[in-house]
């Protein structure tokens, strides 16, 4: 078989691959990886490779139970041939933290477009912030706890309420799902970010309702969904 075929294989692979030069460089990232390193750092990864790595050439897999943000792996391969370079694969769990705590009462079917824009509208009245959308037009209307949803909205924008520029974010979650009652369900994400830090002093989520998947990074705050329809 080519190499070209292994190359996009291996770009294909449900599960993140990441190679770092010796100083922890990256020096390549296939699809899933991307995604992963949206949410937590190069620096992070590149030392869980160190961590890990075997004790002379070549390859050693573990196996774990590491949660980061919502992801759980319980593998992870590390490998090198020589010490220019060290290469390393986690190997996600098929399900996400909380897989079945979810509270889906008091649900309508609702626009997620409509009351991430209600909440903008409501924050720009208050405000000179430029907020810049990327939605993901082919999501359809979905049973969501609108009241909740937007109440912990509203508050994520509080937390960027200094920043010039915020990104709203709406897309479905490539490869990632969650069980509720023994059904699988795939995982939208609405995301505010900026280039400025967060401020979540006055931050309030009772994370035992748990009508979503809240993380929060120093610029980031990521609300997942489950899409019911």
């Amino acid at each position: 078989m080519s190499n070209n075929f292994f190359e996009k294989w291996v770009e294909l692979d449900l599960n993140p691959i990441i190679s770092f030069s010796s100083t922890g460089k990256m020096l390549y990232s296939n699809q899933e990886a991307q995604f992963l390193l949206s949410r937590i750092s190069q620096k992070e990864i590149f030392e869980l490779a160190v961590e890990y790595a075997p004790k002379n050439f070549g390859a050693e897999t573990t196996y774990i139970d590491l949660h980061m943000k919502n992801y759980i792996f319980y593998a992870i391969t590390v490998s090198y041939e020589n010490e220019e370079a060290i290469n390393i694969k986690l190997y996600k769990s098929t399900m996400v933290k909380k897989e079945s705590k979810l509270n889906t009462k008091n649900s309508d079917i609702v626009n997620v477009f409509t009351l991430v824009d209600l909440s903008i509208s409501a924050m720009k009245s208050k405000s000179d912030i430029k907020v810049i959308k990327n939605y993901d037009p082919s999501i359809p209307d979905f049973k969501l706890n609108a009241k909740e949803f937007i109440k912990i909205l509203n508050s994520s924008l509080e937390c960027f309420n200094t920043s010039s520029i915020i990104t709203t974010t709406i897309m479905l979650k490539i490869g990632e799902y969650i069980k509720i009652e023994k059904k699988k369900y795939s995982l939208i994400s609405i995301e505010v970010s900026s280039k400025d830090l967060a401020d979540y002093s006055n931050f309030k989520y009772e994370d035992n309702s748990s009508y979503f998947i809240l993380t929060k990074d120093k610029s980031k705050i990521a609300i997942d969904l489950p899409l019911i329809l």
